[in-house]
């Protein structure tokens, strides 16, 4: 009998009690994840509708049809006190800081003539060409003071009764852009003026190539205003350099790829070179809010008809540029 019970008493000892089951547990676990998770992906999911909202708002902004914007349409209205006159009776009459970035031998000298055909219009040229007005933020500064004071004196200047006033800004004059930025950028409007980059390449070869050549009677022309002098200066063919082509097309894209990040926050629009035409140019003086007139220039353009037909080694250009993002470039005309 005691046998027994210590052989029962032994049993009893090595008798584990039973497992308990996992499945509250995990059901637990899935119910917390799940909630959190759900809890995380709504506030992502709202922060996201709100940058894009903003984001939207600020493409509206910049890109929108701002001059129904009383807000923002009164903050580019300026009333210059310039120090070498009285604006007299126009004194009441706001004026419109503005720019046109573009670069060489892209058509803004033309596009330029165009906005000083306008009675309210003066846009004064390449400024910054001469350096010492470029040296220092301060020569930049009082240049801008001059021009936007109406005290800038040149062949443009329409001064008592202007409405929109500014300069030509050349893109691959760094050192005004980013000086200029912090001061300037949120006063002025700017229109970036842009044409085919092989046009303009060609452009660039045949002007520089006429520096020494003086194609027309000796003299040197960079615009020309009849179809005699065009067609003597079209006759020259350059020869592109096609070891440094894709390397120079690259940074011109640079040039204006940084030109749109700078002036992001800038009301501004774009002008394509091939688009200029009697209703571009509505919007334009609309943009920059002139009363409206039929704007003409004496200039007349130089190169017409195919690019094909403007370069002297076309074949090995194509060569360079087919199967590269540039190859668009070939097919563009004049």
């Amino acid at each position: 009998m005691a046998e027994d019970i210590c052989f029962l008493t032994k049993e009893s000892l090595i008798i584990k009690p039973p497992k308990k089951s996992p499945l509250l547990w995990r059901m637990t676990v899935l119910v917390f994840a799940t909630v959190f998770g759900v809890y995380i992906c709504s506030i992502c999911l709202k922060q996201i509708s709100i940058q894009t909202m903003i984001r939207l708002q600020s493409i509206k902004i910049i890109e929108g049809p701002l001059h129904n914007i009383k807000l923002i349409e009164n903050s580019y209205k300026h009333y210059p006190m310039p120090k070498t006159f009285s604006r007299a009776e126009c004194a009441r009459n706001p004026v419109r800081f503005f720019a046109i970035l573009s670069m060489q031998r892209s058509g803004s000298g033309w596009f330029e003539s165009l906005l000083n055909s306008h009675k309210n219009v003066s846009s004064n040229g390449e400024i910054f060409s001469v350096r010492n007005r470029r040296e220092s933020i301060s020569s930049i500064v009082q240049t801008l003071d001059k021009v936007y004071s109406l005290d800038w004196y040149s062949s443009a200047s329409k001064n008592e009764c202007s409405a929109a006033t500014g300069f030509k800004w050349m893109l691959n004059q760094e050192v005004v852009s980013h000086q200029i930025l912090g001061d300037w950028s949120n006063r002025t409007e700017s229109s970036r003026l842009d044409s085919a980059v092989g046009d303009r390449l060609v452009s660039v070869l045949a002007n520089s190539y006429d520096r020494y050549a003086k194609l027309l009677n000796g003299t040197h022309k960079s615009h020309v205003h009849s179809e005699q002098e065009a067609d003597t200066l079209a006759k020259y063919k350059p020869t592109i350099n096609c070891t440094n082509l894709i390397t120079d097309l690259k940074e011109m894209e640079m040039a204006t790829a940084k030109a749109l990040e700078y002036f992001n926050s800038t009301r501004h629009m774009i002008v394509y070179y091939e688009d200029i035409n009697r209703s571009k140019l509505k919007v334009v003086q609309e943009f920059l809010g002139l009363p409206r007139m039929k704007l003409t220039s004496r200039q007349v353009k130089i190169h017409n008809g195919s690019l094909s037909d403007h370069i002297k080694n076309w074949e090995d250009v194509q060569k360079t540029l087919m199967g590269t993002p540039y190859e668009e470039f070939l097919r563009s005309d004049y």
